[in-house]
This record gives structure tokens, sequence and C-alpha cells, in this order.
């Protein structure tokens, strides 16, 4: 909670492998294949370093979907708690009027031109786009911060202006800490995924 009305928020490289050794043979012109068992060794050590990396970012990828759909679901389960109504979700909401009324929240639709994970109607008829991400690496936060959560806290504001939204995130991994501030900067409300108690205590705040 900063100001009482808003909550506080590689690539590989390929080793090279040299063809086999091809050499005229001598008198007949015939041609002699060379063998070369350093290179045989070479390109399947760099065939068993691209499977690893391929499994790697697999797995990396299945996890970060799955710990942001558990995001998504701790989310809903405590908008429940708090007395919330799930709403089913429109293909779209284009204006504030048609998101979800004060007091009832709706899983991913398109709010303006981007995709919120969850739309929640606050209690004062404000409407929070609310993001869920998972971040492996410092380095990988710039994709989840910068390049898409804040981009769309600034086109929802855009569209909808600072006293129709509080876009907002709730981060669960790995963050750069400048990352988080660009975040912040450009009206992205951040919220830790294990604290999600002060998302409902903020949320409580906006009651006329």
């Amino acid at each position: 909670m900063d100001d009482g009305r808003r909550p506080g928020r590689g690539g590989h490289q390929e080793h090279g492998v040299a063809d086999e050794g091809v050499a005229p043979g001598a008198g007949g012109g015939e041609r002699i294949e060379q063998h070369d068992d350093a290179g045989e060794a070479e390109r399947e050590a760099a065939a068993l370093a691209s499977a690893a990396l391929m499994a790697t970012s697999r797995v990396q990828t299945n996890r970060r979907n799955e710990s942001k759909e558990q995001q998504e679901q701790s989310v809903e389960d405590r908008l429940v708690e708090a007395g919330f109504e799930k709403v089913s979700a429109p293909r779209s909401v284009a204006t504030l009027a048609a998101a979800p009324a004060p007091g009832q929240f709706c899983r991913e639709t398109t709010f303006g031109t981007r995709k919120a994970d969850l739309l929640i109607g606050l209690w004062d008829d404000r409407k929070m786009p609310l993001e869920c991400k998972v971040s492996n690496s410092a380095t990988n936060s710039i994709k989840r911060i910068n390049n898409d959560a804040a981009v769309k806290a600034v086109r929802w504001i855009n569209e909808f202006g600072t006293q129709g939204v509080v876009p907002a995130a709730v981060l669960s991994g790995v963050y750069k800490l400048s990352h988080l501030v660009s975040g912040q900067a450009n009206g992205l409300t951040l919220i830790w995924a294990h604290d999600l108690g002060a998302l409902i205590d903020w949320i409580e705040t906006t009651r006329p």
C-alpha cells in the first residue's frame, strides 16, 4: 500500500562440428573416407547438450504455467472468501459499465484492448485488471513486468483513466528490483503471491 488508495506494488551456443575429411587416394584416384572419432564425439556431445537445453526449457515453461494457474486459482479463492461473486467472463469488456460490478470478478477476459487474467469490480466502482506472473530469474523478469504487465497497465490507464482502473500484478519467483520499480512507475500495482491477504485488505478500503 503506497498511498492508502492503491496496494503497494537464453539461448544456447551451437557447437561447431567438422565435416568428415575426404582425401584423394594415391595413383588410382580413389577417395578414402577418414574417420574422425573426435568429431563424432563432439557431434554426440552437441546433440546431448541441445536435447538437455530443450528439455530444461520445456520443464521451466510447464512449471511457470502451472504456477500461474495456481496463482489465478489462489486469487479467486481469496476473493470468494472475502465475499466476492464470480461471474461468467465475457469475451471482451469495452467499457467500465460492462465490467464486473462492485463485489464481482471474472477470470480471463479482454479488457479494453488487452487481456487480463482476472477483472475485479472494486467497491468504489473502479476496476482492477489483474495479471498473474511467475519469473524464474532476474533476467526473465523484464519479460514478465516491463514487456507485458506494465505495458498493459499503461494501455488500460490510457483507455479508462486513472480514476477508473487500478492495474495490478500478482508476482512470484525472482525479480530484479529495477524492473519492479519501472513497473510501478508505469502505474502497475505489485502484489506478492505469498501475501494475498494484503490485496484483500486493500480492496476492503475501497468500500464507500
